[in-house]
C-alpha cells in the first residue's frame, strides 16, 4: 500500500518527451492496468486503439488541435505513444467508464517511470468526419465515443507536485 500511495503523489503530468519509444512490455503493462479499471455494471465497454505511428500521431494532433481552434498547437507534445480511449456511449456511464480507465493508466506509466498525460478533446476528434474515418478503419462501431487521449513516452522533465489547496477534503462525522 505505502508504495502505491507514494507512486499516486509522484505522478504528474508529463509535456516534455525524449524521442525514444517506451517498450511493449512496459505499454503492454499500462494497457493492462487500464483493462483492470472498474466500469459501470461491469460493461468493460472501452476500447484502447494504440498509435505509435508517427504520421498517425501527427494527424490526430492537428485534429486536436483544430479542436483548439490552434492550428500551430502541438497538443501531443512529443510523446511517441497515444492511446485513445474509446467508449461505447450507449452503455452505462460511459465517460466515467473511460476516466477510470485513464486514472488506471497514468498511475501505472508513473509506477514504471514512464511519462504520461491526459489529453481532452478526443470527443471532438473522433466526432469529426475524419475522426470517424479512423474509428471505421480501426474497425470501431460507429456508437463508440472519444473520452481522452493518453501520451506516453520517457519524460524529458520532472515537475514536482503544487501543494495541495486548503478545502480539498471535507469530513462529516
Amino acid at each position: 500500500m505505502k508504495s502505491t500511495l507514494k507512486d499516486l503523489k509522484k505522478r504528474r503530468s508529463i509535456r516534455k518527451y525524449k524521442p525514444e519509444q517506451i517498450t511493449d512490455e512496459e505499454l503492454d503493462a499500462i494497457l493492462e492496468a487500464g483493462t483492470y479499471a472498474p466500469t459501470g455494471m461491469g460493461t468493460q465497454a472501452v476500447k484502447l486503439v494504440v498509435v505509435q505511428n508517427k504520421t498517425i500521431i501527427s494527424k490526430l494532433q492537428h485534429l486536436n488541435a483544430a479542436v483548439l481552434n490552434n492550428p500551430k498547437a502541438k497538443p501531443f507534445f512529443g510523446a511517441p505513444t497515444v492511446v485513445n480511449v474509446l467508449v461505447d456511449s450507449s452503455k452505462v456511464t460511459p465517460v466515467e467508464n473511460g476516466s477510470l480507465v485513464i486514472g488506471n493508466m497514468l498511475n501505472a506509466a508513473a509506477a514504471l517511470g514512464i511519462g504520461s498525460c491526459w489529453i481532452n478533446r478526443a470527443r471532438e476528434v473522433f466526432a469529426t468526419d475524419e475522426g470517424k474515418g479512423y474509428l471505421k478503419k480501426w474497425g470501431i462501431p460507429e456508437e463508440y465515443i472519444g473520452v481522452g487521449h493518453v501520451i506516453l513516452g520517457y519524460p524529458d522533465e520532472d515537475p514536482l507536485a503544487a501543494p495541495r489547496k486548503a478545502g480539498y477534503i471535507v469530513k462529516i462525522k
